[in-house]
């Protein structure tokens, strides 16, 4: 119980320095705004979302992930079958060489499942993405509010919502 107190304040802190700038970058991707809505004390899933481009002129494919806090992680998108919009798993995400993937609540995401403690507003959960190319990146994913439509940070506060089912340029093979 002390620890998660500790890694709660550890965790608000961090946020609340001025170098927070929710983005990640390796050699040959930036990551935007990755964050996941709070969960229920009970509720074992949840999703991640971000923005993904490439740093050079190459396509990349997410094609995995990974996080300690769930017991099983994967890409998800959604579908249209029968007039019911339905969740599925899907072998990857396309980063286009110019422009970015989006993955976003309606869209493509990163689904948790099993996890093994509730997602706490102001907190962060780490990941590990897989690509084809550029190969392991960790990015830590901070928690927003459990309705949350988007992430919080300072420069996405006035924009808009994603609309339609995602995608924004990434393609996604089922």
């Amino acid at each position: 119980m002390i620890m998660r107190y500790i890694s709660v304040l550890l965790s608000l802190l961090f946020l609340a320095s001025p170098a927070w700038a929710h983005e990640e970058k390796s050699e040959h991707l930036t990551i935007s705004h990755p964050w996941s809505r709070a969960t229920a004390p009970s509720q074992k899933v949840g999703a991640v979302f971000m923005n993904i481009s490439t740093n050079a002129d190459t396509t990349d494919r997410l094609i995995g992930a990974e996080s300690p806090d769930a017991e099983t992680v994967q890409i998800h998108g959604h579908s249209m079958v029968n007039d019911v919009m339905r969740m599925r798993p899907v072998e990857g995400v396309d980063i286009p060489a110019t422009g970015e993937a989006v993955l976003a609540p309606g869209g493509f995401h990163i689904m948790l499942i099993g996890l093994k403690a509730p997602l706490f507003e102001e907190t962060v959960i780490p990941l590990t993405l897989v690509f084809e190319k550029a190969g392991k990146v960790e990015i830590e994913a901070v928690i927003e509010a459990a309705g949350a439509r988007q992430a919080s940070t300072e420069d996405t506060k006035a924009m808009p919502a994603p609309a339609g089912h995602g995608g924004h340029g990434a393609g996604a093979k089922p």
